[in-house]
């Protein structure tokens, strides 16, 4: 599968989320085109301040491949992870982030912060911004419209 196709089923993950009225964010694991782990936001339902949907995702990566080192992997959200997820991109050593939507307030991969391509830090992942960002600010601006 190519990257607009895997960020498709990334926006299947939102759709999800927005229906159990958590904030629209899915995100897929893909190695070699083939999804590993799906996922979506859960904050709300599972009441864990954790529980993002890239977290959820890596974690499930993780778990099917029986490694925490997610070398090869390329990781699909439709929304810019904030520092937390980008944090565990780095720790889960993924090599390609492909996101949708910027997030000007809370992007910790291109927008307030650079934290996937720090040279300091002891690795580095390849990015890829604005795959589906359209529909994946739609679905969010839907949402929180829906919310005021």
């Amino acid at each position: 599968m190519d990257d607009v196709a895997l960020m498709e089923l990334a926006l299947e993950q939102a759709r999800a989320a927005a229906q159990l009225g958590e904030v629209p964010v899915g995100a897929v694991v893909a190695l070699d085109g083939a999804v590993v782990a799906q996922a979506h936001n859960q904050r709300e339902t599972t009441r864990d301040p954790l529980a993002h949907a890239e977290i959820l995702a890596i974690r499930a990566a993780a778990r099917v491949l029986g490694r925490w080192r997610l070398s090869g992997c390329t990781l699909y959200v439709t929304l810019e992870p904030c520092p937390m997820c980008a944090g565990a991109i780095v720790n889960a050593r993924l090599d390609r982030v492909v996101y949708g939507a910027t997030d000007p307030k809370a992007g910790a991969v291109q927008s307030l912060f650079q934290i996937v391509s720090d040279a300091r830090l002891n690795h580095r992942a390849e990015l890829c911004a604005g795959v589906l960002a359209e529909a994946s600010a739609a679905l969010l601006r839907a949402f929180f419209a829906a919310r005021r």
